[in-house]
C-alpha cells in the first residue's frame, strides 16, 4: 500500500506512519475522496480491468444516456444485477473506519467529510454523515419524463426483472417491454425510470459539485482511498487540493496516475 504526501512545493514523496500521524493530528478538516477499491473489500465488483465486463459488455458502455435509449431493458439487467449484489453486502472495516473517524473528531470540533465515487450506499451504511456520493446511487431513480426523484430499496425493483441480469458471458438479454420496466408513479406520470447515477458523458449536479469544491477549498489534509484517480471531475480532486500546499496522502494497494501527477 502507498503512503504518500503531496503538496505544492515537493515531489511525490514516501512519508513514515509518524509524520502522517502527526499531520493527521493537527487537521481540524479532513477531506476523504474514496472510490471502488474501498467497496471491492466488500465484495462489490469493481467493473474494472479484467472484471470490466458484464456479459459480453464493458461497463463503462451500458453506463451511458446512449446505451440506455437504445435498449433500455439490458442496461436495466445491468443495474439490477448490480443492485441485487450491493443489497447482499455490508460495510468493511475501511467503510466503518471512516465513519468512526468522522464520529470521533467531531467531538473535538473537527471535520471529516467523505467525498466518494461509489454508488453502493455503503458509507452512508458505514454510518458516514458528511457524504457527498457524486455518482449518485443504485437505490435512487429519476424519471425521464417528469425528472421526480425517488429511492427505492425494492428487490426486485419491478418484478419483470425478477431473476433477470445474470452476469455470465452465456446469458441473453431479457428483452423485457419498456412498459415493463421501472416507471415513475409521481401523479400517474408512467414515465420510464432511470438509475440516478452519471453515466459517462454526463455532468456532475452542479449544486453538487459546488458544495465539494467548498470543501475542498477548505479543507487542511486530503486522504484518497481506493480510487484509479482516472474518472474526471475526481482525478483532479486531490491536485487541486495539492495545488494549494495542503497534505494529499493516497492510500492505494498500487500506483494509479495520480500518484506521480503532483507538483
Amino acid at each position: 500500500m502507498n503512503g504518500l504526501a503531496y503538496t505544492r512545493s515537493t515531489k511525490v514523496r514516501q512519508i513514515h506512519l509518524a509524520e502522517f500521524r502527526e499531520v493527521f493530528a493537527k487537521a481540524k478538516h479532513i477531506a476523504v475522496i474514496t472510490g471502488a477499491g474501498v467497496s471491492a473489500e466488500s465484495g462489490v465488483p469493481t467493473f474494472r480491468g479484467s472484471g470490466g465486463f458484464w456479459r459480453k459488455w464493458q461497463a463503462q458502455h451500458l453506463a451511458t444516456p446512449e446505451a440506455f435509449a437504445r435498449n433500455p431493458s439490458r442496461v436495466w439487467e445491468f443495474y439490477h444485477y448490480r443492485r441485487e449484489v450491493v443489497l447482499t453486502k455490508s460495510p468493511n472495516p475501511a467503510h466503518l473506519a471512516i465513519a468512526e473517524c468522522e464520529s470521533r473528531l467531531s467531538k473535538q470540533g473537527r471535520k471529516v467529510v467523505v467525498i466518494t465515487q461509489n454508488i453502493d450506499e455503503l458509507h452512508r451504511k458505514a454510518g458516514t454523515r458528511n457524504l457527498f456520493e457524486i455518482h449518485g446511487s443504485l437505490f435512487r431513480t429519476r424519471c425521464n419524463t417528469c425528472g421526480s426523484l425517488k429511492e427505492s430499496y425494492k428487490s426486485p425493483i419491478c418484478p419483470a426483472l425478477e431473476g433477470k441480469g445474470a452476469p455470465e458471458p452465456e446469458a441473453t438479454d431479457a428483452a423485457i417491454p419498456v412498459d415493463d420496466l421501472p416507471r415513475c408513479e409521481e401523479n400517474d406520470c408512467r414515465g420510464l425510470l432511470r438509475p440516478n447515477v452519471v453515466w459517462f458523458g454526463e455532468t456532475l449536479d452542479s449544486t453538487l459539485l459546488g458544495e465539494v469544491e467548498k470543501e475542498l477549498e477548505t479543507c487542511d489534509l486530503c486522504l484518497v482511498v481506493g480510487t484509479s484517480s482516472v474518472v474526471y471531475p475526481a482525478a483532479v480532486f486531490a491536485p487541486q487540493v495539492a495545488a494549494r500546499g495542503v497534505p494529499v496522502a493516497e492510500f492505494n494497494m498500487e500506483s494509479t496516475p495520480a500518484t506521480t501527477g503532483f507538483t
